[in-house]
């Protein structure tokens, strides 16, 4: 009989993929390094949990993202605030002057701690790459067309 379609080890869960580890270093603000020490703990919580429960899908999954963020814990780099605000750098604000005069303001932050729609974008996005160096009045590609750097602010 051809065993082509018995599953190998049933009852087991499927192995879950790794959570990618970003090959940049992990540089973190106090508050994104708050955050990460926050997911930890919290998972740390629900393995206990799934522990006393017999959800295997659930303690793996668990187990996979512990793995990962205490990795991300261990490489965090923490960058303290800038004492300057004269050109863009890591933690900093920037407001940005659009063609339509909208002005969006974002703050350069950590992978883990990025959310755009908080205005929070990770210092490797290429928005953040094309800000960094920069001082209040240059110019920067922006969805297509160009922005205005208003401002820079601690």
């Amino acid at each position: 009989m051809s065993r082509a379609f018995v599953r190998e080890g049933e009852g087991e869960p499927d192995a879950l993929p790794e959570r990618a580890i970003s090959p940049h270093p992990n540089f973190v603000t106090a508050r994104g390094l708050r955050l990460i020490e926050a997911r930890v703990h919290e998972l740390e919580a629900e393995r206990s949990a799934a522990r006393d429960g017999a959800d295997a899908a659930l303690r793996a999954r668990v187990d996979r993202d512990l793995r990962y963020w205490n990795a991300r814990r261990a490489s965090a780099r923490l960058i303290e605030p800038a004492v300057s605000a004269e050109r863009v750098r890591f933690g900093l604000c920037v407001t940005l002057k659009l063609t339509g005069g909208a002005t969006p303001r974002f703050r350069l932050v950590g992978e883990d701690e990025a959310d755009a729609a908080a205005g929070l974008i990770s210092w490797v996005a290429p928005l953040a790459r094309s800000l960094l160096g920069r001082e209040a009045g240059d110019s920067v590609p922006y969805q297509g067309g160009e922005a205005l750097i208003v401002s820079i602010e601690v």
